[in-house]
């Protein structure tokens, strides 16, 4: 990449990350930006592989009365309110815009076919083609953005950090070269590639995440960490997991053992119905989803996407049950933002997964992901467009290399002692393995981040459950900055 075209694009907004928030984002600002991407545009994004489809109250029967209070039920009592109605409220007229936008749902006898999935109280699940709507929004995205020529994507481009000064975002570090600029939004997604098993890509490690708190922004509800029941067991005990979507058991499928008997709710939230599938394998069970048997359509019309994962280990979801357990899916915290998606650092945004804007509290609702990335992607590039941006004139930018991200040991120690249940002595064993190296590596950072406020809630909720503190208490926030980590030295032995 040329210096004339960094010196080019100095000044305009720039967006870290090509999933659906940082898609949206960029298609809603009435100005020139800049697109980060590690990957060709939407290949590794979390986005793509979402197969459940996006909620939204559009029924006869439903309404955002109704969602909102699914959503407030599923977070545990730390949802806030006023978030969940403002996004519940706005997730018709999402549909409307990407039904717009040319968004294919699928239809049924003339109406949009909506699917039920677990801990909603009505059908709202708008999706195409089954289990391929992530993937069909996303390529609508991405055409749009490619004809738009006010949007620069940079392919194969990694943030490697953020220049503030005097508290206000001055530039990017990245690894073609720095971009002066007041304005950053953090759409990088999630964690998942730091659990040893989950169904985000392999690149999903937070690294946008630790950059951010690095220059000093706060981060909220990092404990929070959802793993959905059933990933399909391939026979890999690390890597991306394919997933068997919450709609499959929305039409009727079953949880099984190995001797055919139901053990739990299907339909109940999602960390409850992964701690039963847990406690049932660490008793010495094989865990099965049954769908042999669903409503309406066959398996394989209904989900051929699962389907071709079934295959590809020799499973035939019509014929026989799908082997299953669970695996990291979702992070419910992140950098702590406001309504308009502001951080904590003057210049610096957040939007998806990335953020955590109080919608999902202690467990997200299915298919509420989709929605948020793109309410909150639309919202900070409105946000941005008000801001007037200034930059410091800058004599010279000193040199900055990208950190560490070796996180080999990472993944094993996360499922260990963050994963599903947690206790003291686990928490703070993940603790003295990655602080030392929280100020060079990334995967170090986030995992301290999410040890650390685990530790902080003494009791059990939603996603977070802790062994040694098995009730729950008033409900809290837990919030914390790189300074308010522990000085590695003074841990505990």
């Amino acid at each position: 990449m040329t210096k004339a075209l960094l010196s080019a694009l100095a000044g305009q907004p720039v967006i870290v990350g090509a999933g659906l928030a940082g898609l949206s984002a960029a298609l809603h600002l009435r100005q020139p930006c800049v697109i980060l991407t590690p990957s060709p545009l939407g290949l590794d994004a979390a986005s793509s592989l979402a197969q459940g489809g996006i909620a939204a109250a559009i029924g006869a029967d439903d309404s955002p009365e109704l969602h909102a209070a699914d959503t407030l039920a599923a977070g545990a009592g730390l949802s806030v309110p006023e978030v969940v109605r403002r996004v519940t409220t706005a997730a018709p007229q999402v549909t409307q815009t990407l039904l717009d936008w040319g968004v294919p749902f699928a239809h049924k006898n003339g109406t949009l076919d909506l699917h039920l999935e677990a801990a909603h109280s009505r059908k709202r699940i708008l999706h195409v083609g089954g289990d391929g709507s992530g993937a069909a929004i996303m390529q609508t995205l991405i055409r749009r953005v490619q004809a738009r020529e006010s949007i620069t994507v940079l392919e194969g481009t990694c943030l490697n950090g953020l220049m503030v000064q005097d508290g206000r975002l001055q530039g990017v570090y990245t690894s073609a070269g720095f971009v002066p600029t007041a304005a950053c939004l953090v759409a990088s997604g999630g964690i998942g590639a730091l659990y040893s098993e989950a169904t985000s890509p392999g690149t999903v490690q937070g690294a946008g995440l630790a950059h951010a708190v690095r220059a000093g922004a706060r981060v909220a509800d990092m404990e929070f960490t959802q793993f959905h029941p059933t990933a399909l067991k391939t026979g890999s005990m690390t890597g991306r997991r394919p997933l068997v979507s919450e709609a499959v058991r929305g039409a009727g499928a079953i949880l099984v053992d190995e001797r055919g008997e139901r053990f739990t709710d299907e339909l109940q939230s999602r960390d409850v119905v992964a701690r039963a599938i847990f406690a049932h394998i660490r008793e010495g069970h094989d865990v099965f989803l049954d769908g042999r048997h669903l409503r309406g359509a066959v398996f394989s019309q209904q989900f051929p996407g699962i389907t071709a994962a079934c295959h590809a280990i020799g499973v035939d979801p019509e014929r026989d049950p799908i082997p299953i357990s669970p695996a990291m899916h979702y992070h419910m915290g992140g950098l702590d933002v406001n309504e308009r998606g502001r951080t904590s650092v003057s210049g610096l945004w957040a939007a998806g997964e990335a953020a955590c804007t109080g919608l999902h509290g202690a467990n997200r609702l299915a298919s509420n992901s989709l929605l948020e990335a793109f309410l909150t992607g639309q919202w900070a590039a409105e946000d941005i467009d008000h801001v007037k941006h200034q930059t410091v004139p800058l004599r010279s930018v000193p040199t900055r290399s990208a950190l560490s991200v070796s996180f080999d040991r990472i993944p094993k120690l996360m499922s260990e002692y963050a994963g599903i249940l947690r206790d003291k002595n686990g928490l703070q064993a993940l603790l003295h393995a990655t602080l030392p190296d929280a100020e060079t590596n990334d995967g170090a950072l986030v995992a301290a981040l999410v040890a650390q406020s685990a530790l902080m809630r003494r009791e059990s909720r939603g996603s977070h459950y802790r062994t040694d503190y098995p009730e729950i208490t008033d409900p809290y926030r837990t919030t914390l900055t790189f300074s308010d980590l522990p000085v590695p030295e003074r841990l505990p032995s």
